[in-house]
């Protein structure tokens, strides 16, 4: 298989993944709607990051290690779905209790402060995709099979992974502005808890699927 070609074919692979809903979607979608631009490019930031510590560990062979350990993969599955259905637990809580949500400010419009941060977005992102064992098993079950003979084992995994990274970055501009256009209608209290029950619906499954999962 020619370079050209693998990375071609990988980016069919992936390209489809990407535009499959799921909880990166959901995550991006709810924070670029409710107003958080800076948080939603880091959110965006943090799940691209966590994709490419994947591909770097799964071209080094450690996620290997992962799939191949019942305990370690248990062990991460649990952490991570517990992670996902203490987040949605924080959403749900608070829209049903009629307070701002975990980083809005329904009363005031506007960001709180803190809120609208890269760095909060980012450390969301990364937890989310990195506590996700799903996402090493699947780089360990796809990635080889488009490595070319002859090609370095791990320069050619980055690329591939780069090639990923790229995908979810394309594809999270489309859903940033898709969520700017609803944004006016999310300007009404009602309208923002409907989002985060919604929002907090969705990670809550993802977690109690995650943890029911084998």
């Amino acid at each position: 298989m020619a370079i050209s070609s693998a990375l071609w074919s990988f980016a069919l692979v992936v390209g489809l993944l990407t535009l499959t809903p799921g909880l990166d979607t959901a995550l991006i979608l709810r924070t670029s709607a409710l107003g958080r631009r800076r948080r939603a490019s880091g959110v965006v930031l943090g799940i691209q990051t966590g994709t490419l510590v994947w591909g770097a560990f799964t071209s080094l062979g450690v996620t290997a290690l992962l799939t191949a350990s019942h305990l370690a993969y248990t062990a991460l599955r649990w952490i991570g779905a517990a992670y996902l259905i203490w987040m949605a637990a924080r959403m749900l809580r608070d829209t049903f209790r009629g307070q701002p949500t975990t980083d809005t400010d329904d009363a005031v419009q506007v960001p709180s402060p803190g809120a609208d941060s890269i760095t909060g977005g980012w450390r969301q992102g990364t937890l989310t995709n990195l506590l996700n064992p799903k996402m090493g098993a699947f780089y360990v079950a796809v990635l080889p099979q488009f490595i070319p003979p002859g090609t370095g084992h791990f320069t050619m995994g980055l690329l591939l992974t780069a090639v990923h990274v790229l995908i979810g970055l394309l594809w999270s501009a489309v859903l940033i502005g898709f969520a700017r256009v609803v944004q006016g209608w999310l300007r009404k209290p009602q309208a923002r808890r409907l989002l985060d029950r919604i929002t907090g619906t969705v990670i809550g499954v993802f977690g109690i699927r995650l943890a029911l999962s084998n």
